[in-house]
């Protein structure tokens, strides 16, 4: 995003709207400008502190002079690390973002996972902040069910963790 000294922000003007730019995340949460990865992790910190989501699903840089669209392939961050505190119903889940954001799991910032209709393969994602998910990184996933186990929730039998007092589930155990 540039700025030009025509267009200095005066209070009550509207953001000027960029339009799209050349500016994506892939699945694996690495950012990318003109079809380049950006190398510098302080330049995507900065990026992804001013990274909303729209109702739409579009994803909008903004700052306060400025808006534009990225294209998100999935979502915009990684869960690469997992931290956890106490264990079974009293466990604490956290997990640190690849922009260095810190989440932990509870009522406002769930854990999903989506399962691919055609593999069954599961992909794990916790909201992190005004609809910006992460998504697990397998390691991280992997080190997420090791914490996991059954309970009983109405007459399924689930797999799943606790964190600050809420069940996750993470999948349904068969017969």
């Amino acid at each position: 995003m540039t700025k030009s000294s025509a267009n200095t922000l005066v209070p009550g003007k509207a953001r000027e709207v960029c339009g799209p730019l050349d500016m994506r995340i892939d699945r694996n949460g690495t950012w990318f400008y003109h079809g380049s990865p950006i190398g510098r992790k302080e330049m995507v910190c900065l990026f992804a502190s001013v990274l909303t989501r729209r109702e739409d699903g579009s994803y909008w840089l903004v700052t306060p002079a400025e808006e534009g669209r990225i294209e998100v392939e999935d979502v915009p961050f990684a869960a690469v690390e997992m931290f956890t505190s106490g264990s079974g119903r009293e466990l604490v889940v956290s997990f640190r973002t690849n922009v260095d954001e810190c989440v932990t799991v509870d009522a406002d910032h769930p854990l999903r996972i989506e399962t691919e209709h055609e593999t069954g393969e599961p992909s794990p994602y916790v909201l992190v902040r005004d609809g910006l998910e992460a998504r697990l990184t397998r390691s991280v996933y992997y080190e997420l069910v090791a914490k996991g186990f059954e309970e009983k929730i109405g007459e399924d039998v689930l797999y799943g963790i606790w964190s600050k007092g809420t069940f996750f589930p993470l999948g349904k155990l068969e017969d």
